[in-house]
């Protein structure tokens, strides 16, 4: 009965777009026309230099590439199967979270398990094509490649908690949807999403270094590119893991205190 709740939970947001398939022939056209435009534009940006930042022109075009394919690891349409904790806050259902067979947190982890195993599906799938076509560099070594699938395992624990954070700001804000989108802005930048943490100032790389963002994407990617070399990647993988802990902590106590906010009318 466990395993059954387990995978029930685990699918939810999945289910939402294998449900749709115009949706998925969206989401397979606008991930296309992100990679292109991305390796458009960084060619373009090396076209009259060689090496940039510590970069050359397939480092930077990897990187890029890579970051947009990460994306999907946790991109999904939540909002359509009116499962977000934003949403249960909103309608005041947040309350049937705690009447489930499953507790909240163990429900919102799976559902998370099952949105990260769909997104690297799309991820992987695209990592093969741009691979075979030429758009990144694979692996500079097996040993490169085996560090920055941990880092990556590890990058993506941290943002389940990130996210989870965010999540749980609902539980004490009434209206946050401008907050949360300007934390997910400020998620994207940091982590390097938009552009490598090795182009901005040096004081905004040491600002970034004391939060968890950079962990989430910049160090796996950084990794696999070479920017990071193998001799640091003990104690870049090091910081991540106390990142995992030290938000695991948190969002336990979190969990605690929001437990005592919801009331029986739910809200």
């Amino acid at each position: 009965m466990a395993v059954l709740h387990a995978w029930r939970a685990a699918r939810v947001t999945p289910l939402g777009e294998l449900n749709a398939p115009p949706r998925m022939t969206a989401v397979a056209l606008r991930l296309a026309v992100q990679v292109v435009l991305v390796w458009s534009l960084w060619r373009g940006l090396y076209a009259q230099t060689g090496t940039t930042a510590g970069l050359s022109r397939d480092q930077a075009v990897t990187y890029a590439v890579l970051a947009v394919l990460a994306s999907r690891l946790r991109e999904l349409d939540q909002y359509a199967g009116r499962d977000t904790v934003l949403q249960h806050m909103h309608f005041g259902t947040i309350v049937y979270w705690y009447l489930r067979p499953l507790p909240p947190q163990r429900y919102y982890a799976l559902r998370a398990a099952g949105e990260q195993l769909y997104g690297l599906a799309w991820a992987l799938t695209g990592y093969a094509i741009c691979l075979v076509a030429g758009v990144v560099e694979p692996p500079a070594s097996a040993g490169a490649a085996g560090v920055f699938v941990l880092s990556m395992l590890l990058g993506q624990w941290v943002l389940y908690y990130v996210m989870l954070v965010l999540d749980q700001l609902c539980f004490w804000t009434v209206r946050n949807t401008a907050a949360m989108l300007i934390l997910m802005f400020a998620q994207n930048l940091l982590s390097g999403v938009y552009a490598p943490l090795w182009f901005f100032p040096d004081w905004f790389v040491t600002m970034s270094a004391f939060l968890p963002f950079q962990a989430t994407l910049s160090v796996p990617l950084s990794l696999y590119v070479g920017r990071i070399p193998l001799s640091d990647a003990a104690f870049q993988l090091s910081v991540q893991a106390a990142w995992v802990v030290a938000l695991a902590l948190f969002t336990r106590l979190l969990w605690r205190r929001a437990a005592r906010r919801v009331i029986s009318q739910g809200g």
